[in-house]
């Protein structure tokens, strides 16, 4: 799509404006008409009263018109602040719009973010960002020591039963020994042609290619603590913050975000593992887990078949079968029926007493390598690096449960 906009554009656009016009969003509609005609306080002013109705009450019930009126006010931002010359405020108005709005434009968002990511300069060649290169590798390298690991890890880590490894399995095999039982396995060495492998352990690459746009990230030790909260900020910031890991309070992570959705460069990287078609699987969702050491998801689990790929760093990760829910306390409220009370870095026993004693499996999780996660197994993982994970979730055709 040219950077310019044609006539299937304009009518959907216009479409769009009849639609809120009928649903009481006369202003929109009228600033919507005055930002077309280049008025910037205008496009700022439909972009605000669309925020408001995204944010009038619970996002299962926000209509998919008013999503898409903020990808349309986003459009208009986005030429009007590129026009004035303020690239990085045109950058954001369109992330935004990506994640925030609907898909009538999300073709449109995408055309205009190719064009301002065409005009990116080359990469960093200072004294600081050597160093900055050098530290990246540093955490890159940390807790390769077991000894050191353990330190961190929860109690009994790596000392129960660990996740069977296999090189290079067949799909055959897969869904024979590991799919239809429902029992995790890793594999190795069936990514290391990914460019992902090479390209994203150069921080400058991820800055050239990501830098300026802007992504959703949690800070906080998890999603349980009362501490916990998201921010949106730039990508570069959130590199920044790589260092900054000495608080848990503070230690930023980009979790489950369908970042290569956003930034189409970085699914160029990345290639969907033959695995996810086991069962006539259909994905469900593609998602990145970026983030400094320290970074922790609580134990859990989620109801789809989960392909884990390890692309930079190490985690570590502990699961349980879902035969044993009950003794892993889950919270009662709904939101969180799907998440464990227990704190498995600081245990207490005399509320959780049950689950001092139950077997499960754990490894480490080293570049390169792929877990298979079967749906409801919980899952308790923490980075012992700088960690960059793809999760890949599918969904089989039919039960297929009923192993030989």
């Amino acid at each position: 799509m040219a950077c310019g906009g044609d006539d299937s554009e304009a009518d959907r656009r216009a479409a769009l404006l009849r639609e809120i016009t009928e649903e009481g969003g006369f202003a929109f509609a009228a600033s919507a008409e005055k930002a077309a005609a280049g008025d910037l306080r205008s496009a700022e002013a439909a972009r605000e009263m669309a925020w408001e109705q995204l944010h009038s009450g619970p996002w299962s019930e926000v209509g998919a018109a008013w999503r898409d009126a903020y990808a349309l006010a986003c459009l208009h931002v986005a030429r009007l602040r590129r026009a004035g010359g303020d690239r990085a405020a045109a950058l954001r108005a369109l992330d935004m719009g990506l994640i925030m709005g609907g898909n009538l434009l999300r073709a449109d968002l995408e055309a205009a973010l190719a064009c301002i990511v065409a005009e990116s300069s080359d990469g960093d060649g200072s004294e600081a960002a050597v160093e900055e290169a050098k530290r990246w590798r540093e955490g890159l390298q940390r807790n390769r020591d077991i000894a050191d690991a353990l330190k961190i890890l929860p109690t009994k880590s790596l000392s129960c039963k660990e996740i069977a490894r296999r090189s290079c399995l067949s799909l055959e095999e897969f869904i024979c020994d590991y799919f239809l039982r429902e029992t995790p396995v890793i594999i190795s060495g069936c990514i290391d042609h990914w460019p992902a492998m090479t390209k994203w352990k150069d921080i400058q690459y991820l800055k050239k290619i990501a830098g300026d746009r802007t992504v959703p990230v949690e800070v906080g030790k998890s999603y349980v603590c009362s501490e916990w909260k998201q921010e949106l900020i730039t990508f570069s910031q959130f590199l920044e913050r790589m260092w900054s890991t000495v608080c848990p309070s503070n230690v930023t992570y980009l979790a489950q975000h369908p970042l290569f959705e956003q930034i189409k460069e970085l699914h160029e990287d990345i290639m969907v593992p033959d695995y996810c078609y086991a069962g006539g699987g259909e994905l469900q969702s593609l998602n990145a887990w970026f983030g400094p050491h320290g970074t922790v998801t609580p134990l859990h689990y989620d109801p789809h078949h989960n392909i884990l790929a390890q692309v930079l760093g190490r985690k570590y990760i502990r699961l349980y079968p879902g035969s044993v829910s009950e003794d892993l306390y889950p919270h009662t409220e709904t939101m969180l029926s799907n998440t464990s009370q227990v704190d498995l870095d600081n245990i207490d026993a005399k509320e959780f007493p049950r689950v001092q004693n139950l077997d499960f499996m754990d490894c480490i999780l080293e570049e390169g390598d792929l877990l298979y996660i079967p749906p409801k197994w919980w899952h308790y993982v923490r980075s012992l690096s700088i960690s960059f994970s793809v999760s890949f979730w599918w969904r089989a055709a039919a039960i297929t449960s009923d192993a030989p």
